[in-house]
């Protein structure tokens, strides 16, 4: 049953550092209050930026098996262990994770630093095995968003519509730290006083502004009564 195993939580967050600390500093003071809960992630499988501190972060605190990263192919660098430092293509985009030449499994890279990760072929994969694994997760499950770029807006509103149709009823928190997702959350109150957003479903993106809000927040989620009732099977 759910309600006996652990909480899942998929984090999306940037392959950057970003230019503040404070960034990396609520990576690291999310895996600390996961830690405290037992919450598992499940994230992007990168090594770098916000998705590596995060993932390395809970690593050192509650095994490898508390995390497991889902990365596409693409994303993915062999290199030399010469080369490890090296993660920028050619066209100037930064791999979001390297692997040794002598890596055997090109399809499930063994635990490391950064839990477990599973290499996949697209960027539809990876977020549907992500989300299956927050929708399979015990009590509290649900998607959380740091700072990122495109990928990261992209990700949480994909979950954000979801939840909206019925899909999921996962809870969806974004941490705002230094006011980082303020634009966002403005164009929601903006879209309901256009009237393309139920003001009842404004709610289905929470907000919180400290990492030790999180965990509370996704446990006393509630969905909106003003989701679309449909069936997917």
């Amino acid at each position: 049953m759910a309600e006996n195993k652990p909480a899942v939580v998929c984090v999306f967050c940037g392959s950057n550092p970003g230019k503040e600390p404070d960034h990396l500093e609520a990576a690291r003071a999310l895996a600390q209050e996961f830690h405290k809960h037992n919450v598992h992630l499940v994230y992007g499988g990168g090594t770098i930026g916000l998705m590596g501190e995060i993932a390395k972060t809970l690593v050192s605190l509650s095994g490898p098996e508390s995390v497991h990263g889902f990365i596409p192919r693409a994303l993915v660098k062999r290199a030399k262990k010469a080369d490890s430092t090296n993660a920028t293509d050619s066209a100037g985009k930064a791999a979001e994770r390297l692997i040794e030449d002598d890596v055997l499994d090109e399809d499930k890279i063994p635990a490391s630093e950064y839990g477990m990760t599973t290499i996949v072929e697209d960027m539809h994969t990876r977020k549907r095995l992500m989300a299956k694994k927050v929708m399979e997760g015990g009590p509290g499950s649900g998607f959380v968003s740091l700072a990122g770029g495109f990928g990261t807006i992209e990700e949480i509103m994909e979950m954000t519509t979801w939840n909206q149709l019925s899909i999921h009823k996962n809870g969806l928190v974004l941490l705002n730290i230094r006011g980082y997702w303020d634009g966002l959350l403005a164009w929601v109150r903006n879209a309901v006083g256009e009237g393309f957003i139920n003001a009842e479903n404004a709610s289905i993106l929470a907000e919180v502004r400290d990492p030790k809000d999180v965990w509370p927040r996704l446990l006393e989620y509630q969905v909106s009564s003003a989701r679309m009732q449909l069936n997917w099977g």
